[in-house]
C-alpha cells in the first residue's frame, strides 16, 4: 500500500445517522475508502485465560501495538508475571496475523508496595513499557491499587530515573463524589499534586471522559498527555437511560454529557498530539454484565478503529483519523511509527448480537446494528514499507 497524502482526500460524508450516535454532514460527497498507518491501541483489557483465545485475535487483527492493562486477578504486579502474562497472550496470536504485525506493549500494576527495585527491573526489561495506578477500589479489580499516595513516592521517583510512563485511571473513590464528577474531583486535587512534585514523569490520563479532564490535558505541559476511547466519541450519559437500563453502555469512568462527548470529539480530532487512541476495551461475559448489580466495562476490540472513524466522520474530520489512531501515542511513548499500513472501506456491516468469550458469550458494543466503516484484512504483500518489523 502506498502512503497516501490524507490532506488531498475530501473527507465529509452525506451518511445517514449512526444508531443513537452523531448525524453526519449531508452536503459533502463521501469518501468510499482510505488508507493509514497501522493504528496503536494505548490501553486494552485481553484478560486471561481462558479468555485470550478469543479476545487476542481482535487485537491482532486490527492493532500494530496494543498496550497490555495489568488488572488481572491477581493483578499483574512484577516484571516476571507481566513477561509471562505476554508469553500467554503471543501464543493466542492467529496464524493469519505476520509475524512481526502484533505487538503486546506491558505494564505493571501499581501498588502500595510496588518497590524501588522492581521498578528498575522493568526500565531494564524490553517489553514493559509503563506502570498502571488505580486508586484503590476506583474500577474493575482495582482493590489491590493504591490507598496512599505517600506509599508510592519512592517507586514514583524510581519511574522518573527509568522513563516508565505512569498511567493514570483518573477517578476519586470518594463516595461522598457524584459518579458523574468523579474524574473531575481526581483533576482538581489529586493529579495536579503529582505532576508538581515529579515534573519529569511522564503521565498518561487515561480513557478522559469529560470536558474538565481534556482541558486539564490541553493546558499540561509535554510530559502529559490523555487517551480517549471510541465509546467516548460516540455516546452520552443518555445511551444507558435510553429506553430502559443498557448495562452494555456502562464504564468507567462513567459516560458524562453531551457537552463533555463534544469536547473530547474536539480534541480527538484538533491534530494535537497529547491525545490518542486507547480504546479501554473491556469484555464481560453477559452474565456478569447483564444482572443485579453488572460489571464496568465496553467491549469494542471487534470495531474500536471502526467506530472511531464514524465519530470523526460526524464532523468531518476524517483526516485526522490517521494521527489519532497511529502516531500521537506513539511518538509520546518513544516508539518508532509503524511501517505497515492499513485500509478502511466504508462497508457497512451488522455488528453480531454477542460473540465468543472463552466458554460464555460477550455482547459486543454495537450489538444488532451497523457499523458504516470496515478496517480491511492485511495486505500480507504491503505490510512493511520502510526498514523494520513494526516491533517496538
Amino acid at each position: 500500500l502506498k502512503r497516501r497524502n490524507p490532506s488531498t482526500v475530501t473527507l465529509r460524508h452525506d451518511l445517514p445517522a449512526l444508531p443513537d450516535g452523531p448525524l453526519f454532514n449531508s452536503n459533502i460527497k463521501p469518501v468510499q475508502q482510505f488508507e493509514l498507518v497501522a493504528p496503536d491501541d494505548f490501553h486494552h483489557h485481553f484478560r486471561d485465560e481462558p479468555f485470550l483465545e478469543h479476545t487476542v485475535p481482535h487485537a491482532a487483527r486490527s492493532f500494530n501495538r496494543v498496550l497490555v492493562m495489568p488488572n488481572l486477578v491477581p493483578p499483574v504486579t512484577t516484571v516476571d508475571a507481566a513477561l509471562a502474562y505476554r508469553e500467554r497472550i503471543m501464543a493466542r496470536v492467529p496464524q493469519d496475523v505476520p509475524q512481526g504485525s502484533f505487538v503486546p506493549l506491558m505494564a505493571l500494576y501499581l501498588t502500595d508496595k510496588t518497590s524501588v527495585e522492581e521498578i528498575q527491573k522493568a526500565g531494564a526489561s524490553e517489553h514493559i513499557h509503563a506502570v498502571k495506578l488505580y486508586p484503590a477500589g476506583a474500577t474493575t479489580n482495582s482493590d489491590f491499587g493504591v490507598t496512599d499516595y505517600e506509599l508510592v513516592v519512592p517507586a514514583l521517583q524510581a519511574m522518573e530515573r527509568e522513563g516508565l510512563l505512569l498511567l493514570i485511571h483518573g477517578e476519586s473513590t470518594d463516595q461522598s463524589v457524584d459518579i458523574f464528577e468523579r474524574e473531575q474531583s481526581f483533576y482538581q486535587t489529586v493529579l495536579p499534586q503529582l505532576i508538581s512534585r515529579f515534573p519529569r514523569l511522564r503521565v498518561v490520563c487515561e480513557h478522559i471522559t469529560s470536558a474538565f479532564a481534556a482541558q486539564f490535558v490541553e493546558t499540561q505541559g509535554p510530559n502529559v498527555a490523555g487517551t480517549i476511547t471510541a465509546h467516548h466519541l460516540l455516546y452520552n450519559r443518555n445511551a444507558l437511560f435510553r429506553g430502559g437500563i443498557n448495562p452494555h453502555y456502562y464504564c468507567l469512568p462513567i459516560l458524562k454529557t453531551e457537552p463533555d462527548r463534544l469536547k473530547l470529539l474536539e480534541c480527538a480530532t484538533s491534530g494535537n498530539p497529547k491525545f490518542f487512541l486507547g480504546t479501554d476495551s473491556a469484555p464481560h461475559t453477559i452474565g456478569r454484565k447483564e444482572c443485579a448489580c453488572g460489571c464496568a466495562g465496553c467491549f469494542t476490540a471487534h470495531a474500536a478503529v471502526e467506530l472511531v472513524a464514524e465519530a470523526f466522520a460526524s464532523i468531518g474530520r476524517l483526516e485526522a483519523l490517521e494521527g489519532f489512531t497511529s502516531l500521537h501515542g506513539a511518538t509520546f511513548y518513544g516508539l518508532p511509527v509503524s511501517p505497515m499500513r492499513r485500509v478502511v472501506k466504508l462497508e457497512p456491516w451488522t455488528v453480531p448480537e454477542s460473540m465468543s468469550f472463552g466458554p460464555e458469550q460477550v455482547r459486543p458494543l454495537r450489538a444488532g446494528q451497523t457499523v458504516l466503516w470496515k478496517m480491511q484484512d492485511r495486505d500480507t504483500d504491503a505490510l512493511v514499507t520502510e526498514k523494520g518489523d513494526g516491533a517496538a
